[in-house]
């Protein structure tokens, strides 16, 4: 079976290897021996997928159903293994077996087509805010996940160098900054966090309703993570007369909800949407940034 890269893989791979990715060029060959190794059945490709791995259907030698992801190494796919491993299935997808020297992770097969998006906007919100609430676990001891600190840490210095290019976005990043600056100085917890948390990434599921997918995990506080999900359809609270007002709503409703302080979600909130936004105008996606920008000026 040939392995094409969905073109959303493919898109988004560019803009952050403009130069091309190597990893890409040798997708189909490491694809055909991640699967000959585990002697598996490839149904198909998951399309549209993600946009920093392969998912591929497949099932196990048994019959079993499972996922079969594949994902390059400045995806830290080792990270995700030791996240999921961790939970143990609480709340989030099952590893079914442990990450291997390839990187490839076999997954508990969810239904791929199915996400809490696909509810009504107030329930899709309930739902994937009590997903990630079980997913706040102490970290394993001696852990190498990333922290909130370190991430944002190198997102600061993108964020400094694109406000010198883009003179337009610089008082919201200066206001993203000092967001920051204060929210590290006394973090409340520490806590194993998703990474990358949002609607999109709750998937049906059979052995619970709903489990999280594609972590891209980190440690710090609950608000770093609760953030990304405050914008989540965030091209309808822009197209929304009521958008701003609608927006400071679903701030104090989802802190009151998951016991998050209001002002540190908002903080986060800010510096989140700051930093994508100026990243996505920074690679040519100017009307996902332009939206992002706006959103976090109501703030």
């Amino acid at each position: 079976m040939a392995f094409e890269p969905p073109r959303r893989l493919v898109r988004a791979l560019g803009e952050t290897a403009p130069d091309g990715d190597a990893w890409l060029e040798k997708l189909p060959e490491v694809a055909q021996r991640a699967v000959a190794l585990r002697e598996l059945t490839v149904e198909r490709v998951q399309v549209p997928g993600g946009r920093s791995s392969l998912v591929l259907l497949v099932r196990r030698a048994d019959g079993t159903p499972a996922v079969l992801k594949l994902a390059p190494p400045r995806a830290r796919p080792e990270s995700e293994g030791a996240a999921l491993a961790h939970w143990g299935g609480l709340g989030a997808v099952q590893l079914l077996e442990p990450v291997a020297d390839d990187g490839a992770l076999l997954l508990e097969r969810l239904h791929p087509d199915v996400s809490v998006r696909s509810l009504p906007e107030a329930k899709a919100l309930l739902e994937a805010a009590g997903t990630l609430r079980r997913l706040w676990v102490a970290p394993p001891g001696q852990h190498t996940f990333e922290t909130v600190a370190e991430r944002t840490g190198r997102q600061a210095e993108a964020m400094r160098a694109s406000a010198v290019a883009d003179p337009e976005a610089a008082p919201l990043v200066d206001a993203a900054l000092a967001a920051r600056a204060e929210l590290l100085s006394a973090p409340p917890e520490h806590r194993l966090l998703h990474g990358t948390f949002r609607q999109s990434k709750v998937l049906a599921g059979d052995r619970m309703p709903w489990l999280a997918v594609g972590p891209d995990p980190v440690v710090g506080e609950c608000a770093f993570d609760l953030a990304r999900l405050v914008r989540d359809r965030v091209e309808d609270l822009i197209a929304s007369p009521s958008g701003a007002a609608t927006t400071r709503r679903r701030v104090k409703r989802l802190a009151e909800s998951l016991d998050v302080d209001q002002e540190r979600l908002r903080g986060w909130t800010l510096f989140r949407a700051v930093e994508s936004g100026v990243r996505a105008r920074r690679v040519g996606r100017t009307q996902d940034g332009e939206l992002l920008l706006e959103f976090a000026g109501w703030l």
